[in-house]
């Protein structure tokens, strides 16, 4: 028996957004996908696919402070950039075994790889961890 694994960055992407439209307790009732690109194609570099955000992401003035992450799609893999939370990201992406590495930008940002069908659901349990952690924070 062949078992085929999903590696299609694209896929992978659609997956990731899926998974976080279709989780409605918790901290994902508060979270959404915005600014959407439908008609992405993967590139060598990463193409924006989308962020994560809290609530809507649309602040009405072109801002993205609400944006907890940017998804880039590749054509064997999904990059997820923290910009929220960063070191929350790293230790959550670890503890899923996922491929992390910090960005050195001005602010911080840790990169999560998702590199198979089956790392989508530890790519979830690292959104949550970021998005708890801003909730808490917020407070």
């Amino acid at each position: 028996m062949v078992v085929d694994e999903l590696t299609d960055g694209k896929r992978l992407g659609q997956l990731l957004a899926s998974e976080i439209h279709g989780h409605e307790r918790g901290v994902f009732e508060r979270l959404g996908v915005v600014d959407a690109d439908t008609d992405v194609e993967p590139s060598d570099e990463g193409a924006f696919a989308y962020a994560i955000a809290v609530g809507s992401g649309d602040r009405g003035d072109g801002g993205n402070d609400d944006w907890i992450a940017d998804a880039y799609i590749h054509p064997d893999r999904l990059r997820v950039e923290f910009s929220a939370s960063p070191d929350v990201a790293a230790a959550a992406g670890r503890e899923a075994g996922l491929r992390t590495r910090p960005k050195a930008v001005d602010p911080p940002r840790t990169l999560v790889f998702v590199e198979s069908g089956a790392e989508v659901k530890a790519a979830l349990r690292v959104v949550r961890a970021v998005a708890a952690e801003r909730f808490e924070t917020k407070r």
